[in-house]
């Protein structure tokens, strides 16, 4: 009888635990920041990343079969404390693309870096949640790709046109990608 009760309580676990496994990855998202704040370098983080390669798989494994479960089940993350949870959010919540865009929009742009089209870039920090990049083309075009911070979001324009809008946790997974 003990053996069947400790198998019934398992299933119990392993079947709550299975069904929670979409969520915001807040403990990974904790490691991936420790990475960005400890080093200023794409080499140096790079360099950290390989090092701290158990720590990020640990972390994701107790996201997953953990963290996200009790995100799952009790909509609110226990890491970072956000809701509602991330499978509770509508699409359009977590994505957020104007589709009335002009198909030039569409494009990356700085697409053409490759065949040298580009003449010069500059970066300048507009205010404390607002930056701007100035892109000049060798035609004589530019392009102003806008980043301004709302919250927790981050919105995108493209020429004063509304392009995307992104999460910063989502922007410092993709950081940490790159690095």
């Amino acid at each position: 009888m003990k053996k069947f009760t400790l198998k019934c309580i398992a299933a119990a676990v392993m079947v709550t635990s299975l069904s929670g496994c979409m969520g915001s990855m807040g403990l990974s998202g904790l490691v991936t920041k420790a990475n960005l704040s400890a080093v200023d370098n794409r080499y140096g983080r790079a360099g950290l990343y390989m090092l701290m390669s158990p720590v990020y798989g640990i972390a994701a494994t107790a996201d997953l079969f953990i963290f996200n479960s009790i995100e799952f089940w009790t909509g609110k993350n226990p890491i970072t404390g956000k809701s509602p949870a991330l499978v509770d959010m509508p699409v359009n919540a977590v994505f957020k693309v104007n589709d009335k865009l002009d198909k030039d929009l569409t494009k990356a742009p700085l697409a053409n870096v490759m065949h040298q089209d580009i003449k010069s870039a500059q970066m300048q920090q507009i205010d404390a949640n607002t930056l701007e990049m100035t892109v000049a083309y060798n035609d004589g075009s530019n392009k102003v790709l806008r980043g301004e911070k709302a919250g927790e979001m981050v919105n995108f324009y493209l020429d004063g046109q509304f392009v995307s809008a992104v999460s910063i946790d989502e922007l410092n997974q993709y950081a940490s990608m790159k690095a």
